[in-house]
């Protein structure tokens, strides 16, 4: 259970820190004006970096990829976009045209783990419209099939490489790869701007933001600065509407890490001896152990834990490609978090049965084929090899906890929808649910199951301030990876605001 006074901290901070906190003035949003919102001043950083006469944009429509048998069935447009120009930084993105009715289907900017993985990850792991082909490398271009339960199929989707250095995106300066949580999100702000002034089209479609994992600090922070933009009348105004987070980390550490071993408990993992040793040595914190008691408890228990493999705990332990601890004094080195294993190359490569790993190794191969470039229209000689998931810049994690911008979204009319696999033992769903709980919202729909085909796909409950929660059964640390047609119903229910 979240401590109240852990929470309210949390909150006082987003909202009282000086370059992380922004007044609001109520108005209606000009696209939904039955709701009230409160929008206000924007911080000056961002007005440095919209006024800023950012290099042109490219983009080219792609019909044929390497790997994909035939034309592509759906639209994709891959491009640049530059958000500075004085330091020449381009955001590479893929944009994905809804297949069902693109001129009034909602847009989603879909973010993935991170940070530093490429939105290509969103696009054929997630939400997108293709998958890799399971089949045992043998030295030739890995294989691309269409994912049959792709959000495309309900509307238009934007993948990014942020921040820069991800995938694809570069900058001439590489001073500038050196950026954090505002400076991105400052920048995929500036995106979406220059995005939208070039699709004009799309500007009065529905807008969300989505994403899983890390994404969980950055939507509600990007979130807040266009509601805030918005109330300045910035052109073109983004019609944003609501956001959802799949497994999300919040940067809370109590909350989204100190639920491991409860988690651990409930599914059988540690005994209820250690368990009971935890909580009368540790007074409730697990992830900073200060008595030797509780250290030698918690490392018992992680030796333990280390046994599973935390992102799908029904899956056997995999080779990556390849965890890397990055250092990081301000954290006990007991528990490492999605944010401090990042993949990079490695000697070994995943076995074709590990399910994630091996995927994500495919994709490491087909993206650094010149023909794959080349079908990308990717500007040669700015990246050298492409990885998935790049570690090798600093970033800096200055939103210490997304949790305070999260209140104040939901408290002033916008939709959240959080859902979790709840076979993911890296941030586990008691601790998601216990960060919604210290909101204090009354409960309008009680938890209970959903369904999809006759049977439970998870359960969920409903807040008040339109804030609803999910779990979605067998899913592991990207939910709709490991339950694709499932996560496609859930979507589609909650985008066309009816309950799951």
């Amino acid at each position: 259970m979240v401590k109240q006074s852990h929470v309210a901290l949390e909150l006082l901070f987003a909202s009282k820190t000086s370059h992380h906190s922004h007044s609001f003035q109520q108005r209606r949003t000009p696209s939904n004006s039955h709701e009230k919102r409160r929008t206000g001043a924007i911080g000056p950083l961002l007005l440095v970096l919209l006024s800023r006469s950012a290099s042109a944009s490219a983009s080219t429509v792609v019909t044929h990829l390497p790997g994909f048998d035939g034309p592509l069935p759906f639209n994709l447009e891959t491009g640049y976009m530059g958000v500075e120009e004085e330091t020449g930084t381009e955001l590479f993105y893929y944009f994905v045209e809804s297949e069902r009715s693109p001129g009034t289907d909602p847009v989603i900017l879909w973010f993935t783990s991170g940070p530093g993985c490429s939105g290509f990850s969103g696009m054929v792991f997630e939400v997108g419209p293709m998958n890799f082909v399971l089949a045992p490398y043998n030295g030739s271009l890995p294989q691309l099939v269409y994912n049959p339960y792709s959000w495309s199929k309900i509307a238009s989707i934007i993948f990014l490489d942020s921040p820069v250095g991800s995938g694809f995106s570069y900058a001439r300066d590489p001073k500038v790869y050196d950026v954090g949580d505002m400076s991105s999100s400052l920048q995929a702000v500036t995106f979406l701007k220059k995005w939208f002034s070039d699709h004009p089209r799309y500007v009065s479609n529905p807008f969300y933001l989505g994403g899983s994992s890390y994404a969980g600090k950055m939507i509600p922070v990007i979130a807040q600065y266009i509601s805030e933009g918005n109330g300045q009348r910035r052109q073109p105004e983004i019609n944003l509407k609501d956001y959802l987070l799949g497994n999300p980390i919040t940067g809370s550490r109590f909350d989204d890490f100190n639920s491991k071993i409860p988690y651990a408990h409930g599914v059988g993992i540690i005994s209820d001896q250690l368990y009971e040793a935890a909580m009368a040595n540790c007074e409730g914190d697990y992830v900073n152990p200060v008595t030797k008691m509780c250290v030698g408890v918690v490392n018992t228990i992680q030796n333990l834990i280390s046994e599973v493999e935390e992102g799908y705990i029904l899956d056997d332990r995999c080779v990556r490609a390849a965890p890397k601890p990055v250092k990081d004094d301000s954290l006990s080195s007991t528990f490492l978090s999605e944010e401090q294993i990042q993949p990079t190359e490695s000697s070994a490569h995943p076995t074709i049965n590990c399910f994630q790993s091996y995927r994500y190794y495919l994709s490491n191969i087909w993206a650094n084929y010149n023909r794959t470039r080349d079908a990308l229209k990717i500007k040669k000689g700015t990246i050298g090899k492409w990885v998935r998931c790049n570690s090798e810049f600093p970033y800096t994690r200055d939103v210490p906890s997304s949790i305070g911008y999260q209140f104040n979204l939901t408290t002033r009319g916008y939709r959240a929808l959080v859902f979790s696999g709840d076979h993911d033992l890296l941030v586990p769903f008691l601790g998601i649910q216990a960060w919604i709980r210290s909101f204090n919202f009354s409960i309008v729909d009680n938890r209970r199951a959903w369904h999809v085909d006759g049977q439970s796909a998870g359960f969920t409950i409903a807040y008040a301030n339109h804030m609803t929660f999910a779990t979605v059964k067998g899913g592991g640390r990207t939910a709709v990876s490991y339950r694709p047609k499932q996560g496609l119903a859930m979507a589609q229910r909650w985008l066309g605001n009816k309950p799951l």
